[in-house]
């Protein structure tokens, strides 16, 4: 990316926000696509493996009963 700067203390989300505004289209595609490509997480990759382990088929079973007795909505 073009225009790269080191910040010495911490960034808002606002001044990231403005910034991003500031970047051109093309700009803002190569920043969407280099942030889509962004790997997991630590908490993601944690949730994964719980959900492979089958630590959260109490949740899943809990929402389908939810889903059944017409407990939910759609959101706006």
């Amino acid at each position: 990316m073009k225009g790269v700067f080191a910040y010495r203390k911490p960034v808002s989300v606002d001044q990231i926000k403005t910034a991003i505004e500031q970047l051109s289209f093309e700009e803002r595609a190569e920043l969407a696509a280099w942030l889509h490509g962004w790997k997991d997480d630590e908490w993601d990759e944690q949730m994964k493996r719980d959900v492979a382990a089958g630590k959260l088929d109490h949740v899943l079973h809990e929402v389908d009963e939810d889903i059944r007795a017409g407990k939910l909505r759609e959101m706006a």
